[in-house]
């Protein structure tokens, strides 16, 4: 799908696991939105990795691409993303080599260099937190070679990887990931969603700095669009609480389950959590089905993006397949 036949529109899903929910639940909602994504044209259906967060069940996240692409036949289904520094680069390349044997030409492998967690629990991934800044380029080029073909007398191989075109993605929102994305010629994906004040400017940077590569010729950006659609807008303003709740939640360092929806939660606020809302969260579109066909096309004439990455945190699941289904019918009118 595209919006008003000029970008594709592609998912973001965390999996969310609300207050009345489970991750088993949660999974299940996921499966069923990819299936409603594939049949309003969107282009491609994405999962991310966090660690012990209760409200978050995408956490083996191969695992749950799996399940989605499974459970789909067109849409692409990927990592957005893989916190690499968590796993070592063989390890990814046989996961996601697996996934490309599994469904062919439907994957997609978008990498990041943050933890996805708090340090404790970082380190009870890794072992050690013991970093070097150099690692993550490091790694991503380490991971490049295990998907190319193997050579004579190569003495670690990924199998099921080697000689799969698993496109690889950098996601990030910073210009540290913009600058090593343009470099490696690689498509690169920005979390404006919930980290917009570098958005422009890591952007610029990747667009002037882009080196061509084999996998790609031209820079190629994904923008992270927050979006609560409803029929009526009162109804958006009121699903979309959930999920300032949850993000505030997370700032306070108090992650759980996705609260649920409450009537006027904004003018509960103190100033400082307001600021911080509209701050973080300016990328969002909120309202009825005219509201954010508007707010889209804005967002897309202020970005340029090459395509939409849209995420929908909504308590109750029919009315977040409802919001999807708004942008893909606000999308092709």
């Amino acid at each position: 799908m595209t919006l008003n036949n000029c970008i594709p529109l592609s998912v973001l899903d965390l999996s969310p696991i609300n207050e009345e929910g489970n991750a088993s639940v949660a999974l299940g909602n996921t499966l069923d939105l990819a299936q409603h994504a594939e049949k309003w044209g969107f282009n491609r259906y994405w999962l991310a990795e966090h660690h012990n967060m209760t409200g978050i069940a995408s956490a083996a996240t191969a695992v749950v691409i799996a399940h989605v692409a499974g459970g789909t036949s067109t849409i692409r289904v990927g990592a957005g993303g893989v916190m690499l520094p968590n796993h070592a680069p063989l390890v990814i390349a046989e996961q996601f080599g697996t996934l490309e044997a599994l469904y062919p030409g439907r994957i997609d492998l978008g990498l990041g260099r943050a933890p996805g967690t708090d340090p404790i629990t970082s380190q009870a991934l890794r072992r050690t937190l013991q970093t070097d800044p150099n690692d993550f380029p490091r790694d991503v080029v380490e991971l490049q070679r295990y998907f190319r073909p193997s050579e004579p007398k190569q003495k670690v191989q990924a199998v099921p990887g080697a000689g799969y075109k698993v496109p690889l993605w950098l996601l990030g929102s910073s210009l540290f990931g913009a600058r090593l994305a343009a470099i490696l010629g690689l498509p690169y994906a920005f979390a404006s969603h919930f980290a917009p004040d570098a958005l422009m400017q890591a952007m610029e940077l990747y667009r002037s700095e882009f080196e061509p590569s084999e996998q790609l010729l031209e820079p190629y950006v994904m923008v992270g669009l927050n979006v609560f659609a409803a029929d009526e807008t009162e109804e958006a303003i009121f699903l979309r609480s959930s999920s300032q709740q949850s993000f505030l939640n997370l700032r306070q360092g108090n992650p759980g389950p996705l609260p649920r929806p409450v009537q006027q939660y904004e003018a509960m606020l103190a100033p400082a959590h307001k600021q911080l809302l509209d701050s973080s969260l300016s990328c969002s579109v909120v309202g009825s089905p005219k509201i954010v066909r508007d707010g889209m096309k804005e967002f897309l004439s202020l970005t340029k993006a090459d395509e939409l990455l849209i995420n929908s945190n909504i308590y109750d699941h029919d009315a977040r397949l409802r919001s999807f289904e708004i942008v893909a019918d606000v999308a092709i009118s």
